[in-house]
């Protein structure tokens, strides 16, 4: 069976700097247990910098580590919403979102990403969906897995609605280092954005490609007044979990010290796989690949011939091979697979030819 569903760095071949990550995960000697609820100062100076190399200016107080870009999303939707109120989740996208609001007895409303090349934000849709109990707005870029990175102009429109209607934006942004198309239209990260309350996510998974390591962040902005104040919510919050390790807080530093070697790593991997299938689809009319500005991810477009879940099983039944059909991140039309990037080459051109002989059974 070859996996085109396989997201997970460590299991894809990467070669990482192992002597190196070793020593960053070696805890000192004389550890000792001084909890923060925003995270230890020292840490949170290290995701200062990694901003600062960005070209975003960060304070370290607005800064609160969490375990995981899951854990910050649980975290913000109890500071943000009571019971039975509303966030707006991007469609289509990661199936997460749904989920972790339900957890937290939020509502996830969806709103729409218009075409199948661009995946621009549908503002009107957003508007529209917006109600009394609608408290945040969730916004991923890049998107996972269109790719689509959000742009100037949708940061202020949406800037615009959230002002209109007291909404906090919560940007998650773990894929903002793998843009391979970028643009001077596209926004560096919403962690600069101060015109609302805004709160921006990322973390080791995919910085440093090193999911088990377990630490995220949520970065603050808005507003002194209303920031002071969420703030002060989100610590208390967090206080009642205080739960990054604190080996792991001692080695956010190296680590993401590290993070541009392995990022070399990984980019070779998603530029290797992505310009292959853009060169084999090129001579394909009937099934093709979607443009994408970032991520782990490819969109593969085929004919509608069968319904996407149907194909799915059957590539795995009667040609060994693994994707994710498209209504698994909500696309309404049931001709999109998913496949990831990171597969191992050979396997990923292997497994594509599969999917192409599967889909040529039913032409």
């Amino acid at each position: 069976l070859l996996d085109l569903t396989v997201s997970n760095p460590t299991r894809a071949g990467i070669r990482y700097p192992s002597e190196q990550l070793a020593s960053a995960l070696t805890p000192p000697r004389d550890l000792v247990y001084e909890p923060d609820p925003r995270g230890l100062a020292a840490a949170r100076d290290a995701v200062a910098h990694y901003y600062a190399g960005r070209g975003v200016g960060v304070d370290r107080d607005r800064v609160v580590l969490t375990a995981s870009t899951s854990e910050a999303y649980a975290l913000l939707f109890k500071v943000l919403a009571d019971p039975g109120d509303e966030v707006l989740v991007p469609v289509p996208s990661y199936p997460l979102f749904e989920h972790l609001a339900r957890a937290e007895c939020v509502a996830p409303v969806p709103y729409r990403l218009e075409g199948d090349a661009a995946w621009r934000i549908d503002c009107a849709d957003v508007l529209a969906a917006v109600t009394e109990r609608t408290r945040a707005l969730v916004v991923v870029s890049p998107n996972n897995p269109t790719g689509s990175v959000l742009t100037e102009r949708e940061l202020t429109d949406l800037v615009s609605i959230c002002r209109m209607h007291g909404l906090a934006i919560v940007c998650d942004e773990v894929f903002a280092d793998y843009i391979h198309a970028s643009s001077p239209s596209h926004v560096a990260s919403v962690a600069a954005e101060a015109g609302v309350l805004t709160f921006t996510l990322n973390g080791l998974s995919k910085i440093a490609g090193l999911p088990y390591v377990k630490l995220g962040w949520i970065v603050a902005n808005g507003p002194r007044e209303i920031l002071a104040e969420a703030l002060e919510r989100l610590e208390f919050a967090a206080d009642l979990y205080l739960s990054v390790a604190t080996p792991v807080q001692h080695a956010l530093p190296p680590l993401l010290a590290l993070a541009p070697e392995i990022q070399i790593e990984i980019r070779e991997r998603l530029a290797r796989n992505r310009t292959w299938l853009d060169a084999r689809f090129g001579a394909e009319g009937a099934i093709r690949a979607l443009k994408a500005e970032g991520g782990w991810y490819a969109l593969v477009r085929v004919p509608r011939v069968v319904a996407d879940e149907r194909l799915a099983v059957e590539l795995v039944e009667r040609d060994g091979v693994l994707a994710h059909p498209g209504y698994f991140f909500g696309f309404e039309r049931a001709e999109v697979l998913v496949v990831s990037l990171l597969t191992e080459p050979v396997a990923f051109r292997a497994g594509i030819e599969r999917i192409l002989a599967g889909v040529h059974r039913h032409l």
